[in-house]
């Protein structure tokens, strides 16, 4: 007979000696760590004391940490063929099908884990079940496995420690049985938009998918059937090729809400990056809808054609359309084939004409929230699964190219060298020095290429890119300012000349108060702490600021937070949460309207 599933208020309710009988094992063989989180009773959610157990283990020294990470077995090491490993970690091998290896296989995996011991000094720990919770294939284990071999130690060290605390969380979801039905809707919705992807990637199993592509417009088809299939009322595909839906509600306010995000990506890059912010609110959608209940407003979702600027120049192109900030001039721009986007809307059956129609009226909406998938490793690093964005940071981005002298590399002087490519590699080390020195501020030259390199060729020519943010429209300038001057100064110094074009400059967009409460409210209603933070990243709340009332939720991402990258992941757990937090927004919006 199946043992009934643990609840909070048992777990709060019993004595110090039960309860941790009751949460045993979550951890491999170190019962320190619940002990001293229960001592934190009572919990208002499960969430709150996942983190709860994760703040013990980080609170408890590098000693501690690296005696609980040694805790665990090795990857199908020995105490899983001498079947002594815990009841836990005999379940997790199983449903990753590591208990069914080759003889061949076993030995790869057993020369890894003696790398990998050596290496860093405790054994590798991957959460076998992965983010989704039904188990990693084999494939993606052993790919992993020789990834994180190449580690950091440092870094390695941590991501041991997520693993560890993932274990846990999975863990402690089968003891309460805990439902998490609509982060993995969320998280198949995602998986299923993720199989098309444009010629030349689709074929190396990579992930692209650029404005106006076959493979674009299939994302936008499927996009609207899971828009009608959700439940909203009326889903269509606008004239830049934005996915609108709207779940209408009683009439009560002349005012709808607006969310979304983009679904285009950048090349070879990750299934989330703007789509979670699609899906997040269609599961709300969903739910509304199976409860047959309506908001006194309207939801409207919109699912933004173009943001990442990967096939055109243009960029923020789906959203900056809803704000009246289409250029015309944009059409006559040509693809890599020298296809214009005049051209790739006319086939896509795209209205050009109809373009300036979609700018919407301020008055209509009362304001635009979007959750994004964080981008970065803050999260990740304090163990928490949401943050609620403060500002989205300040831009400007140039490309440019720094001009010298072709010369022999044996025979020119190094008194007498023009080198572009030295000039550039100066202008770098001061990007990376002026950001640093700033609060929040960063700077990356992205691009860095010597058109017709040799070995044995001092670069004469070299082209780069400025890529500089900042919280503020000033602190940006400040930098931006100094960052041209010292181009100007290498320049000189090493004899060069150099060209700059500025191709993007976008305003800081701070949330608004009102907006910012409302997601803090949410989180805190999951029992989460508030971690409030900067988006170093655009998103398309920057171009609906200029219209809208806008505020963001970040949910954390899994690989130290990697993104634009096909390692991109984060939790069906994490969303799950996402969806919560978004439903609260809603139906706490509800009320203030009533």
């Amino acid at each position: 007979m199946a043992t009934p599933p643990l609840t909070l208020d048992q777990l709060n309710a019993a004595s110090l000696d039960d309860a941790r009988a009751m949460v045993a094992g979550l951890y491999e063989h170190s019962p320190w760590i619940a002990r001293a989180a229960l001592q934190q009773r009572p919990f208002r959610s499960l969430a709150q004391f996942k983190y709860a157990l994760c703040q013990v283990a980080t609170n408890a020294g590098k000693d501690a940490q690296l005696a609980l990470l040694r805790a665990h077995p090795e990857l199908a090491g020995r105490a899983l063929a001498d079947k002594s490993l815990t009841v836990e970690s005999t379940h997790e091998p199983n449903k990753a099908g590591l208990t069914h290896c080759t003889p061949a296989e076993f030995e790869k995996i057993q020369q890894l884990n003696s790398d990998y011991n050596a290496r860093f000094g405790f054994p590798f720990i991957l959460a076998l079940r992965g983010p989704r919770g039904l188990g990693l294939q084999k494939a993606e284990i052993m790919a992993t496995f020789e990834r994180r071999l190449q580690s950091h130690p440092d870094h390695e060290f941590q991501e041991g420690l997520r693993n560890v605390h993932r274990m846990a969380e999975i863990r402690l979801n089968d003891r309460f049985g805990r439902s998490i039905e609509r982060g993995n809707l969320v998280w198949d919705w995602q998986e299923a938009l993720a199989q098309y992807s444009d010629p030349g990637y689709a074929e190396l199993g990579q992930l692209t998918v650029t404005y106006l592509t076959d493979a674009h417009r299939a994302c936008a088809q499927r996009i609207s059937n899971n828009m009608r299939e959700a439940g909203c009322d009326k889903v269509h595909i606008d004239a830049v090729g934005n996915v609108v839906g709207r779940y209408k509600g009683t009439g009560a306010s002349p005012k709808a809400l607006m969310t979304g995000s983009h679904y285009d990506t950048v090349r070879n890059g990750g299934k989330y990056d703007g789509r979670l912010g699609i899906f997040v609110p269609l599961a709300c959608v969903q739910g509304l809808k199976r409860a047959n209940k309506r908001l006194p407003f309207d939801l409207e979702i919109i699912a933004f054609a173009e943001e990442e600027g990967q096939r055109y120049k243009a960029t923020f192109l789906g959203s900056g359309a809803l704000t009246g900030d289409f250029k015309p001039d944009w059409l006559d721009q040509v693809d890599a084939d020298g296809i214009s986007m005049r051209q790739a809307m006319k086939q896509a059956g795209l209205c050009i004409d109809d373009i300036p129609k979609l700018k919407r009226i301020a008055s209509d909406y009362m304001g635009f929230v979007e959750v994004h998938i964080e981008q970065g490793p803050v999260l990740s690093e304090l163990n928490l699964p949401l943050g609620i964005v403060t500002s989205i940071n300040a831009s400007v981005r140039h490309t440019g190219e720094m001009l010298g002298m072709t010369s022999h590399a044996g025979t020119t002087p190094m008194d007498r060298r023009r080198d572009a490519a030295a000039g550039v590699a100066e202008l770098m080390l001061y990007v990376e020095s002026r950001a640093a020195a700033d609060s929040d501020s960063v700077g990356t030259v992205g691009i860095l290429n010597v058109p017709g390199g040799s070995i044995n060729v001092v670069p004469g020519r070299c082209q780069f890119s400025l890529d500089l943010r900042a919280p503020t429209d000033a602190q940006r300038d400040a930098m931006a300012s100094d960052v041209l001057a010292r181009i100007e100064q290498i320049a000189k110094a090493r004899g060069l000349h150099y060209h700059l074009t500025e191709t993007l400059r976008a305003s800081a967009a701070p949330s608004a108060p009102a907006w910012q409460q409302r997601w803090e409210a949410a989180v805190a209603a999951l029992g989460l702490p508030l971690h409030r933070m900067p988006s170093g990243a655009g998103h398309d709340a920057m171009k609906l600021h200029d219209l809208l009332p806008q505020a963001m939720l970040f949910v954390r991402g899994e690989n130290a937070g990697i993104s634009h990258n096909p390692l991109e992941s984060t939790s069906s757990d994490d969303m799950q949460l996402a969806v919560q937090a978004f439903e609260h927004l809603l139906n706490s919006l509800a009320q203030e309207l009533s």
